[in-house]
């Protein structure tokens, strides 16, 4: 199983660019799909809890993952998998670029690499927020998120803890204030 965690993650830091977000969608598609480690709302708790923390997003959902499965070992064998390929391709890419850094055709790849990276920051979007049963209700609440963290440049822990500030709230007093309404019509008490 060490194995497995390791060469899971080892092929998604290996091929995804774009950092942490970028490999949220191929994550979940090994993880929660393929291996079935996790289960989607697992899955959206692991990704919450990373955002949440200090460090890097993919390597705190791969120590969150790993833990969950294999404890600490497991933690490590999926974190050796998500940082080694960076590693690796960092220290060639420093090697080549000592050599070539002024070279057309390394700025033209770049150029063709950004855009499919944008895209790969998107997807996880559309797939995280069908999973948290985002739709035309509630698409306010994270438009007006995105848009805050956008405009004021705080950090996006600070709308997490609102969120789940407001969630309680919500689930605490608002929604049962209205079960108890609905119960008191329908004659239940």
């Amino acid at each position: 199983m060490y194995w497995k965690l390791f060469y899971t993650f080892f092929k998604i830091g290996a091929f995804t660019f774009g950092g942490g977000w970028a490999m949220i969608s191929i994550i979940e598609k090994e993880v929660v799909d393929k291996h079935k480690w996790l289960n989607k709302n697992e899955f959206l708790d692991a990704l919450a809890i990373s955002q949440s923390l200090p460090g890097i997003l993919a390597v705190n959902i791969s120590i969150l993952t790993g833990n969950k499965l294999k404890g600490v070992r497991g933690s490590i064998a999926a974190t050796l998998g998500t940082v080694l390929p960076s590693f690796i391709l960092i220290l060639l890419i420093a090697i080549f670029f000592a050599k070539s850094y002024n070279n057309p055709i390394v700025e033209r790849i770049f150029k063709g690499i950004r855009p499919a990276v944008v895209a790969l920051i998107i997807a996880p979007v559309f797939t995280t927020g069908k999973s948290a049963k985002i739709n035309k209700c509630n698409i306010w609440i994270p438009a007006s998120v995105a848009l805050l963290i956008w405009g004021t440049g705080l950090s996006p822990i600070y709308f997490v803890l609102a969120g789940g500030i407001g969630g309680i709230l919500y689930y605490r007093y608002i929604k049962c204030h209205f079960k108890n309404k609905g119960d008191k019509r329908d004659g239940v008490s």
